[in-house]
C-alpha cells in the first residue's frame, strides 16, 4: 500500500472516530419538566430471548408489518414499540441474527408485556453462487451492486439516539435525542444532514474526577457509520490491498441466508485500520449487517485519533473501539436502520495509585422514515453540525411522557437508576 493511499486511510478513519473532550469541570445542569397531552397511539411492550438458552437477545429488531415504523431490544432484551391506533390490528415481526423471524398479532399483547420467544435457525446454503475460495470476488460483487440494492431515492428518516459515559461500572453522563436524518440515496456523493428534534441529558459531574468526558459527533458519528453510503470507511480502491478476506460459517438473518465474511488488515500495514465480519445476503449481495473493531496495537497513533484535549498530569489511552451496523429492507430496497459505537478509555494519572476507567457507548435507530418526494433540505442554521456534543444541546431530563409518540430505545434498569439518582441530586442542589 502506498502513502497516498495510507494517507487516504487514514484522513477518512479519523473522520469517522468521533473525539472526545477531556475538559474542566461544567457547571450543573438544571433538569426540567416537559408535560404532553396523550396521543393517538398504542403501547406494546414486551422481551426478546432465545427460546432454546432463555439468553437476552440484544438489538433485535421489531417492526410493524407494512410500515416502516421499528425499534429494536435494549441490552435487556427488552422494547417498547409505539403504533398508532388507527393500525392497532397490524401485525409485527421480530427478526436477529442466527433466528427465525417470529410475526405476532399485535392483539397478542392485550396490555401485557410479552416474553417472546425466538427459534435457533439451521443453515445450509443450498447453492454457492460465489466461489469460496475467493472471498474477495464476494465483496467486489457487493460494492458493484450497491446501486441496486440500497435505496434510490431521498427519504426523511425519524431516529433515536442515545449516548452514555459509564466510569466503571456507574453511569455519570447521559444523553438522548430524537432526530430527523435527510438521507440522499446511496449512489449520491452528498452528505447526509441531521436536525436535531428533541434532547435531554443528565450528568453526575461527582463521579467524573474533576473532569467532564464530552463526546464529539453524536448522531452524525453513528450516521457515518453507515459504510455502505460511506465506503471510503473500509470499501477504498485500495481495500484488497489493505485487508484480508476469508469466509466464516454462513448463518441467517430475516429468514434470509447469509454469507459471512471476515476482514483484517494486511500484516505490512502498520496504520491503525479495522477487523471484523460483514453479513452478505446470499440471494442480492446486499451487506445487511458489519461489525468491525479498529485494531489498537498501535496505542501512541490510536490515542492521537481519539483525544482533542486533556490535561498535562493524564495519560488517555483508548483500549477498544467497536462498530456495529444493521440495515434493513423494504420493497426491495436495503437502508441503515442501526448503528452503535462503543469506546473504552483508560486514564492514568501522575502521583495517583489509581487510574480511571470509562465506557463511552452511543446508539441511532431509526424508527421511521418516508420517501422526500419533494426533495426537501435544511437551512445551514437548522443543521446538526458534526462536531456538536449532545449534552451541550440538550435541556434535562424529564417524565416518560417527554417523547411522546416517538419511539425510543427502552432504557436499562441501571440507565433508570442512574437518571432517578441523578434527578435527586440536582433537586438538592436545586
Amino acid at each position: 500500500m502506498n502513502k497516498k493511499s495510507i494517507l487516504f486511510c487514514k484522513k477518512h478513519l479519523t473522520s469517522l472516530l468521533f473525539v472526545f473532550f477531556l475538559v474542566g469541570q461544567s457547571n450543573n445542569i438544571q433538569a426540567f419538566t416537559y408535560f404532553q397531552d396523550d396521543a393517538d397511539y398504542n403501547e406494546y411492550k414486551g422481551i426478546v430471548v432465545s427460546k432454546e438458552t432463555n439468553q437476552l437477545l440484544v438489538s433485535a429488531s421489531i417492526s410493524v408489518n407494512n410500515t416502516n415504523i421499528s425499534t429494536v431490544t435494549n441490552d435487556e432484551g427488552e422494547f417498547l414499540l409505539k403504533v398508532p391506533k388507527d393500525i392497532s390490528n397490524n401485525e409485527i415481526t421480530i427478526s436477529y441474527l442466527g433466528y427465525n423471524d417470529k410475526v405476532l398479532s399485535l392483539s397478542k399483547f392485550q396490555g401485557k408485556e410479552l416474553k417472546i420467544k425466538l427459534e435457533l435457525s439451521i443453515t445450509e446454503l443450498s447453492e454457492i453462487n460465489i466461489d469460496p475460495r475467493d472471498p474477495e470476488s464476494l465483496i467486489r460483487a457487493v460494492m458493484k451492486k450497491k446501486g441496486s440494492n440500497y435505496i434510490d431515492h431521498n427519504t426523511i428518516m425519524t431516529a433515536f439516539y442515545r449516548e452514555t459515559i459509564k466510569k466503571r461500572r456507574s453511569y455519570v453522563s447521559l444523553s438522548e435525542a430524537v432526530v430527523d436524518v435527510y438521507k440522499n440515496p446511496y449512489e449520491s456523493s452528498k452528505t447526509d444532514i441531521i436536525k436535531l428534534y428533541r434532547a435531554r441529558k443528565s450528568a453526575d459531574y461527582k463521579k467524573l474526577d474533576t473532569l467532564t468526558v464530552k463526546l464529539q459527533g453524536g448522531p452524525s458519528s453513528t450516521l457515518y457509520i453507515d459504510v455502505m453510503k460511506n465506503p471510503e470507511i473500509l470499501f477504498t480502491d485500495n481495500m484488497l490491498n489493505t485487508y484480508q478476506f476469508s469466509f466464516d460459517k454462513s448463518t441467517k438473518i430475516n429468514d434470509r441466508y447469509i454469507y459471512v465474511l471476515k476482514f483484517k488488515q494486511r500484516p505490512q500495514i502498520t496504520e491503525p485500520m479495522y477487523f471484523g465480519k460483514l453479513y452478505i445476503d446470499s440471494e442480492t449481495l446486499a451487506m445487511t449487517k458489519a461489525v468491525y473493531s479498529l485494531n489498537m496495537e498501535n496505542k501512541e497513533e490510536v490515542s492521537r485519533m481519539f483525544v482533542r484535549k486533556k490535561p498535562r498530569n493524564a495519560k488517555v489511552q483508548p483500549t477498544e473501539a467497536t462498530y456495529n451496523i444493521d440495515y434493513r429492507q423494504s420493497n426491495g430496497k436495503w437502508y441503515y436502520s442501526y448503528g452503535r459505537i462503543d469506546l473504552a478509555i483508560k486514564i492514568n494519572w501522575k502521583k495517583r495509585l489509581f487510574n480511571s476507567v470509562y465506557k463511552l457507548n452511543v446508539e441511532m435507530a431509526i424508527t421511521d422514515w418516508k420517501k422526500n418526494i419533494d426533495n426537501e433540505t435544511l437551512k445551514p442554521k437548522d443543521r446538526l453540525k458534526s462536531t456538536v456534543v449532545i449534552s451541550d444541546e440538550a435541556s434535562g431530563f424529564s417524565d416518560p411522557k417527554f417523547w411522546g409518540e416517538y419511539n425510543v430505545i427502552e432504557p436499562e434498569k441501571s440507565i433508570e437508576s442512574a437518571i432517578k439518582k441523578i434527578q435527586k441530586q440536582l433537586r438538592k442542589l436545586n
